[in-house]
């Protein structure tokens, strides 16, 4: 992993009310400049101090008042990487071939941050070259008109992917209308035969969803060793948890799911090298279930209120950041983490879609 943009200095422990911080006080004044939480503990253990469950706790509270440590993983970055290298490639097949990719987005109703979404889109495919193509539709339209639309774009050569803006309206099939996407079309990974595929060794999806996929780009593009780790998934949707724990696994992780049922998820997440956090509850996770030195990948988005803001609220994700960020080695922000890469990843598989059909390398 590359090396940590600033070191923690271990400031002083106030609590004198018990005698476990008391000692933890003492133990952390031995201690000189360290990188993570990580090398706290083993440092203090060639000190000869002995560290017992109870003042363990302590030293770790006494840790989560220093400065964070944790490496930001920068997803706003990143994504810029991938969508230069998309427009590259993109240049190259339109010089070669003379085609450009075409992404198809079907948007239903009118909520505000679905609306969003789609702009967003919009703007990146236009930043990179890709044709885009939308279909806006009133929130009491059929689900045959919808499908209809499926079907056109199934058909026409020029779109090389197609995606339904979810959530749709409660009166539609949701399966119905995923299913009706042609699998080679199915840049979201959404299909059942593209997650069937994910699930199976010696299969590979056409398509990988993007928002998992852009968490594990993450992880590969700041060096993250995933072979052999432990990993923790927090959520267990069809969108995101499922098949990030699938992809984990895909990596030779050893891979656990906490879900609404798990008991004492804490536990479950403190033994986690790797944790993504894909369950839409702001700051849930906290500080106490992370492991020293573990690597957390974000992927809540959740509005909360906030009076200083100018819009009334303020964008925070599922893991206590404030906390988590004095623990962890690396960590992703909110925002500027995971959501730009979920937008790169579906540029990427629509560009991996117009490479296959036109067999272009």
């Amino acid at each position: 992993m590359a090396s940590f943009s600033s070191a923690t200095r271990v400031t002083t422990f106030t609590s004198t009310t018990d005698y476990c911080s008391r000692k933890a006080h003492r133990a952390l004044q031995h201690v000189g400049p360290v990188q993570n939480i990580s090398a706290l503990f083993r440092t203090l253990s060639t000190t000869g101090i002995a560290i017992t469950p109870r003042s363990s706790s302590s030293l770790l509270a006494a840790a989560m008042t220093t400065e964070a440590s944790a490496k930001v993983i920068d997803g706003k970055s990143v994504a810029k990487e991938i969508r230069d290298e998309i427009d590259f490639e993109i240049s190259r097949m339109k010089d070669s071939i003379g085609v450009v990719p075409g992404l198809a987005v079907i948007l239903v109703g009118d909520r505000k941050d679905s609306a969003t979404y789609v702009r967003n889109k919009k703007k990146s495919c236009e930043s990179v070259g890709i044709n885009s193509y939308e279909v806006r539709l009133s929130e009491d339209s059929s689900e045959q008109h919808v499908l209809e639309h499926i079907s056109r774009f199934n058909d026409d050569p020029s779109v090389h992917g197609i995606l339904v803006q979810l959530p749709l309206p409660p009166h539609m099939n949701e399966q119905n209308v995923l299913n009706a996407v042609c699998i080679e079309k199915d840049v979201d990974g959404f299909h059942p035969l593209n997650i069937g595929r994910l699930a199976m060794r010696d299969r590979e999806p056409l398509f990988v969803p993007c928002t998992p996929k852009g968490c594990i780009e993450l992880l590969h593009r700041y060096g993250v060793d995933i072979k052999g780790k432990r990993a923790v998934v927090i959520g267990r949707s069809n969108i995101v948890g499922m098949p990030a724990a699938l992809l984990l696994q895909r990596e030779d992780a050893t891979v656990s799911i906490v879900h609404s049922r798990t008991k004492n998820p804490e536990t479950i997440t403190r033994e986690a090298d790797i944790i993504i956090s894909a369950v839409g509850q702001p700051n849930m996770v906290k500080g106490s279930w992370i492991k020293p030195g573990s690597v957390v990948i974000d992927v809540g988005i959740n509005p909360v209120e906030d009076a200083k803001s100018p819009r009334g609220y303020r964008l925070v994700g599922d893991v206590c950041y404030a906390e988590a960020s004095k623990i962890a080695s690396a960590i992703t922000p909110v925002p500027g983490g995971v959501g730009p890469m979920t937008i790169a990843m579906l540029l990427s598989n629509t560009l991996i879609s117009a490479k296959r059909v036109n067999n272009f390398m």
